[in-house]
């Protein structure tokens, strides 16, 4: 069976069930004060430190912030940053293990690829962390539509392209035919990491970032809940995915496949909306009180960590409190 999908589809996608991860979470006071209502789920505040020290800690915990993303350390490394952490009431909750290469043409290449996510599954294990960051691998270097003029058709039974713009697809063939392959590969080598993921209780989060991927909302949704394991969900970046859709759109395909949640902001050129830049988050084209509504419409409880920016932990804190907000 064949899919095809627009903008107008995007939210009739509904997320294959899963087990969803339960946090006890203690979010930002919200909607005191404000004509809002609260919201029913909590949201916790995190920022990356990709080797958390007892300073800086201390200063994320007086800014504001619940928790952190650590990178992979060795598990002895890693017991001990999750011990300072827990002195000042902080979390360490997720483990930022970054790019793969599963469909590289080098068997040895895809083989270190997986050593490194399994040693960030134990790194993770070690810190009391309950998810790894992983993008499976990236492809480019050939012709590929810009993001809006994606019209993406895949076959629902595989997860293979079938088109990827209206009309002739002759010029992005290799593209096609290399979506198709990392999709394949990076599948078989994630299946291969399921066990330890289960061993460790530390879920496999993905993330197409920039990676040329799975760049529409039910695609990406299709890949993740392929699976069908518990083991496996998705790292939604929210500013990541502006120049293909509306964050709010992937959020709601997505679903209860949310593991975790990165906050950037970016910002669409006015003159191309298939370009940009990123910027501090509330500085973009970001429309965070709909993000917000999302993420209480699928029930996301849990982490919202920022990644990048120039802001201050304190002020990175404070705007963080007026999305959580819903402002």
């Amino acid at each position: 069976m064949q899919r095809t999908l627009n903008r107008r589809q995007f939210l009739c996608r509904t997320a294959l069930a899963t087990v969803s991860l339960g946090l006890p979470v203690l979010g930002h006071a919200q909607g005191q004060g404000t004509s809002q209502p609260p919201f029913k789920t909590q949201l916790r505040k995190a920022l990356i430190l990709t080797k958390p020290t007892e300073d800086s800690l201390k200063r994320i915990k007086d800014a504001g912030f619940h928790g952190v993303e650590a990178g992979v350390l060795p598990v002895a490394q890693a017991k001990e940053c999750a011990r300072m952490a827990e002195r000042l009431g902080l979390r360490t909750h997720s483990v930022l293990r970054g790019w793969a290469d599963f469909n590289s043409p080098d068997p040895a290449q895809v083989e270190a690829g997986l050593k490194v996510t399994e040693d960030a599954l134990r790194a993770a294990q070690a810190f009391g962390a309950d998810a790894v960051l992983l993008v499976p691998c990236r492809i480019s270097g050939m012709p590929m539509p810009k993001p809006r003029e994606f019209d993406i058709e895949f076959d629902q039974d595989t997860g293979h392209l079938r088109r990827v713009v209206a009309g002739d697809n002759a010029p992005y063939a290799a593209y096609i035919q290399a979506h198709n392959r990392a999709t394949d590969t990076s599948r078989q080598a994630i299946r291969r990491l399921i066990p330890l993921a289960e061993q460790t209780g530390v879920v496999l989060a993905l993330e197409n970032v920039w990676n040329n991927l799975w760049v529409q909302p039910a695609l990406f949704t299709h890949f993740v809940a392929s699976f069908q394991s518990r083991w496996v969900k998705a790292y939604f970046d929210i500013g990541n995915h502006v120049r293909y859709a509306p964050p709010q759109d992937w959020i709601l395909s997505l679903g209860s496949l949310i593991a975790k949640v990165h906050v950037k902001d970016f910002k669409l050129s006015p003159t191309d909306p298939n370009t940009g830049s990123f910027v501090d988050i509330r500085e973009g084209s970001v429309n965070w009180p709909a993000v917000r509504r999302a993420l209480e419409q699928v029930g996301y409880s849990g982490w919202l960590t920022i990644e990048g920016g120039k802001l201050s932990p304190e002020e990175a804190s404070r705007r963080l409190d007026l999305i959580i907000d819903g402002k």
